[in-house]
């Protein structure tokens, strides 16, 4: 495997958070971008405060940056799939607009992740007529996506119907391998289950888009010992860039390179940008990823 197998970029979410609008609304795109440039990054995700197509391209070109994908909240359960399709053709749209390789979706019905609800205790869950109907309209989009030249990889969250490994182990087993990937993500299953490598290596060949996100594991006991909801917990900093927490990506990687990972590695993490300077941590993750990952490449 070859460096240029893998891009390397880092989500707005550290700059500006979809879900709390008030937090970073002074971080603008262009700032956004440039950072992105200064931290040596390849590219980023779409956050729901970019720009039309035109203008964002614009600004991409003038950085030499790229676009990886876009989280899309399915409601396939709660609406139907030809409600959802409807918005998810306009969501692929979008991203062929600005040459992005993924539609990152997540089934949003019953999701308790914008609630006060105890994050760690309360989540959702689906029953088997359900499953059947997500499984089945997932596949669909997945459909939809190739058309727009994309791939549709599911999103496991903290928070939803589809946040363990064993809930994983399900979408896996009774949704198309053809037409729905999986985006991997360190931070949300270690937080769940308290381990990220068995997911890893039990689905790697489902794996087409990855999420570096670290986890400060002493703020993630005390945040269950106190019932948080997940706002309440990434803003306490449950969340942090790799090599600012416990996770070990050394290990993640080379599981990684040893199957030949083609795609995106995305770090990701949730934090309030007025305490954890987004330039600053992006800065701190690109630095580990360069003297501990790359370096073995």
């Amino acid at each position: 495997m070859s460096n240029q197998d893998i891009l390397w970029g880092i989500a707005p979410i550290g700059w500006r958070n979809d879900d709390m609008p008030e937090i970073g609304k002074e971080n603008t795109v262009q700032q956004l971008l440039s950072d992105i440039v200064v931290a040596g990054f390849q590219g980023t995700e779409v956050g729901g405060f970019f720009p039309e197509a035109k203008v964002l391209n614009k600004e991409l070109k003038l950085r030499n940056l790229k676009i990886a994908g876009q989280w899309f909240s399915s409601f396939i359960i709660r609406d139907g799939i030809e409600a959802v399709s409807d918005e998810f053709h306009k969501h692929c749209q979008y991203l062929k607009d600005v040459h992005a390789d993924v539609a990152v979706v997540s089934e949003q019905t019953y999701s308790i992740q914008g609630s006060d609800k105890n994050i760690f205790t309360e989540k959702p869950s689906f029953n088997n007529a359900e499953w059947e109907k997500l499984c089945e309209g997932l596949n669909d989009l997945g459909r939809i996506a190739e058309q727009y030249g994309l791939k549709l990889v599911y999103h496991h969250h903290m928070g939803t119907g589809i946040q363990t490994a064993q809930e994983v182990d399900c979408l896996m087993e009774h949704t198309d391998a053809n037409h729905v990937h999986l985006l991997y993500d360190t931070g949300h299953i270690y937080v769940s289950d308290g381990d990220c490598m068995s997911m890893l290596k039990k689905h790697i060949g489902r794996i087409k888009h990855v999420h570096f996100k670290d986890v400060r594991k002493r703020i993630l006991e005390e945040c269950k010992i106190n019932g948080k909801s997940f706002s309440q917990s990434f803003l306490s900093g449950m969340f942090t860039v790799p090599g600012d927490g416990s996770i070990d990506f050394t290990e993640v990687f080379q599981v990684l390179v040893d199957h030949d990972y083609k795609g995106w590695i995305v770090v990701e993490a949730e934090q309030n940008p007025q305490i954890a300077n987004p330039l600053e941590y992006a800065l701190i993750a690109k630095t580990y990823i360069d003297e501990n990952l790359l370096v073995h490449t």
